[in-house]
């Protein structure tokens, strides 16, 4: 006879907060737990097994987590409850307190999860396995499954910038990278399993090569090459680290598309000071100039914090005028919120929240009219448009190089594909519909 418990037990299911390094590490558990024998299951049903994936960027980070927590076990009052990631390896003891956590992973023993499931048997007193991040050297290469058509590609973890804001550095380690065999390697596996579009990602993925003494651009040349990939896109890099060079090997790349994501974070030297940035905005401008001189069709999203301490409103209005007079496409708003042993708990002058959420406001309008106006430029245009497999609504979706979202009526033929398409009305989503466009 079959023992259904312990069936049930084997069964797992993952819940990931956060960004997309994030879901590319939780599909490197998910294929290291499903080769241990375990059966990953949607985190909707019952579960033995519930691993949370967590974050630590946001203020919200606890509360989120326990929200997440909370939900399992009113799916499996009985199930095993694993919390990794980011918060974990911050706040463990915090997390163990929360009732109904058997076992806390830091950021390094997540990628060894199966060996600590040797026992799922739920405990008054759960465990706790976070090793100092600071001792961490190894790199974890990973990728994100599911998607058969966009993976997440991790080259590279930790940063070494120690920005006043944040505490990604205490979590994450020290830069480290794999070498570009590894990544080049881990990319053709993902093609193998059908990606057609491949996105780079990593805490400070500019700093690649900090740990084999190679560069980022060393990198992007060698997976250039790699016939079986059709697209790449770089994730977010500095504006110090996204030098000419690599804009100028992007302009003429093979495989690389027109897409820049850059965290310039304040538009204000004062403020960048405070931050303890290393680039000042004379430094983001010259890099916006040549991304339009060299890729005037380039989609460049931009990352901004409204409300940090010691932003003036002198400061931020000089922020709003900076980002108003670049030709930039989005903006990816932050409302900033106080990090636990960040340096930005020392500066005095604290803006007020419900000063916060307006500043946040007026950039997201901001964002809204940027994005408007980018995608206007293309009403009309023909596109490649890679499209993925999903269907919603009867309609299929997908992305032109430029980042442009693309919506079509779905045609089975189209999923996995590049399909050249004539862009037609933008919806409030801001995508495309879109006709195929046939040769003359």
């Amino acid at each position: 006879m079959i023992d259904k418990t312990r069936f049930q037990n084997r069964t797992v299911a993952f819940y990931t907060l956060g960004c997309k390094l994030n879901f590319s590490e939780t599909s490197t558990m998910a294929r290291s737990i499903e080769n241990a024998g375990f059966k990953r299951i949607p985190f909707g049903q019952k579960a033995g097994i519930y691993v949370i994936n967590t974050c630590s960027v946001t203020g919200t980070a606890e509360k989120k987590c326990r929200r997440v927590i909370k939900k399992a076990l009113l799916t499996n009052p009985e199930a095993f409850v694993v919390v990794t990631g980011c918060f974990a390896q911050l706040k463990p003891h915090a997390i163990l307190e929360i009732e109904g956590v058997d076992l806390v992973l830091g950021s390094n023993e997540k990628f060894d999860i199966a060996q600590y499931l040797s026992t799922t048997e739920k405990k008054q007193n759960g465990r706790v396995h976070v090793a100092k991040i600071n001792k961490v050297d190894q790199f974890r290469p990973s990728f994100s499954s599911g998607d058969r058509t966009r993976t997440f590609l991790k080259v590279q973890d930790g940063c070494d910038y120690y920005c006043s804001y944040c505490t990604i550095p205490f979590a994450r380690g020290k830069s480290r990278n794999a070498t570009i065999t590894e990544s080049v390697n881990s990319a053709r596996e993902a093609a193998l399993k059908g990606a057609k579009e491949i996105i780079l990602t990593g805490v400070n993925i500019g700093d690649f090569g900090k740990s084999t003494g190679d560069s980022f651009l060393d990198l992007l040349k060698a997976l250039d090459d790699v016939e079986e990939v059709q697209r790449f896109r770089i994730s977010s890099v500095e504006p110090d680290l996204l030098s000419e060079d690599i804009i100028r090997f992007v302009a003429s790349s093979k495989r690389f598309m027109p897409h820049f994501h850059i965290p310039l974070q304040a538009g204000s030297d004062n403020v960048l000071k405070l931050m303890r940035r290393k680039y000042d905005t004379h430094l983001f401008k010259k890099r916006i100039d040549t991304i339009r001189k060299l890729l005037p069709d380039a989609f460049i999203g931009v990352d901004v914090i409204a409300g940090v301490r010691g932003e003036t409103l002198k400061d931020f209005q000089d922020s709003v005028r900076l980002l108003e007079n670049s030709e930039v496409s989005e903006l990816h708003v932050f409302t900033y919120s106080e990090r636990p042993g960040t340096k930005a708990l020392e500066i005095k002058d604290n803006v007020p929240h419900i000063e916060r959420k307006r500043r946040s406001d007026i950039l997201h309008q901001l964002s809204d009219k940027k994005k408007e106006l980018f995608y206007n430029m293309f009403k009309g245009a023909v596109a490649k448009v890679l499209f993925e497999g999903h269907s919603s609504d009867g309609m299929i979706t997908g992305y032109t190089p430029n980042y442009l979202k693309v919506a079509h009526s779905y045609c089975e033929e189209f999923a996995n594909n590049i399909v050249p398409i004539k862009l037609g009305e933008c919806n409030r989503d801001n995508y495309f519909y879109g006709e195929v466009a046939h040769s003359k």
